[in-house]
């Protein structure tokens, strides 16, 4: 299992000044060393940081992600995730992760919201590989996949697909 520090630290020769906790990244693979239904999970547990500094980062202060009172009376009965964090949180970050150093381009990406995402969730995304097209040219091929992310529930909250175009290993 592979990790690395993403504080910067490393590249400009600085020791950090607080515990950084390292990305567990799975191991590297290349085009050449995935196949048809090959699986990938992860798991991370949504934040109230993250709820907050999400909507910050993205300008989106929908009532239904920063109003306590508002939300307890609409439909989701609380505060919800924005979408975009369930999206990049869980489900990208496990093909990103899987292919990180060989991943060329991520193409394409779609996704369906199921359930409400909250605080204190913990996802679970299963990435399985549905197709692969070899493209020489670029020392790799494409990498066709589908995702479905469920909470400690076992409800899947966010089903995806998605491309990356992938070099293979060496």
């Amino acid at each position: 299992m592979q990790s690395a520090l993403l504080d910067g630290s490393a590249v400009l020769g600085l020791r950090p000044r607080i515990p950084q906790v390292p990305l567990m990244l799975h191991p590297r693979r290349g085009f050449n060393q995935v196949r048809v239904g090959d699986r990938f999970e992860s798991a991370m547990t949504m934040t109230e940081t993250h709820i907050v500094m999400g909507a910050g980062l993205f300008g989106d202060f929908n009532r239904l992600h920063v109003d306590e009172p508002f939300a307890k009376a609409s439909r989701h009965v609380g505060r919800i995730a924005h979408g975009y964090l369930t999206i990049s949180l869980s489900v990208t970050r496990t093909s990103c992760s899987v292919f990180h150093g060989t991943a060329i381009a991520y193409l394409d990406h779609a996704c369906r919201f199921l359930k409400p995402v909250r605080a204190g969730d913990t996802l679970t995304t299963v990435w399985e590989i549905t197709g692969l097209t070899p493209k020489p040219k670029h020392d790799g091929g494409i990498v066709a996949m589908k995702a479905t992310c469920s909470n400690q529930d076992g409800e899947a909250v966010a089903e995806a697909t998605g491309t990356m175009l992938v070099k293979n290993a060496e």
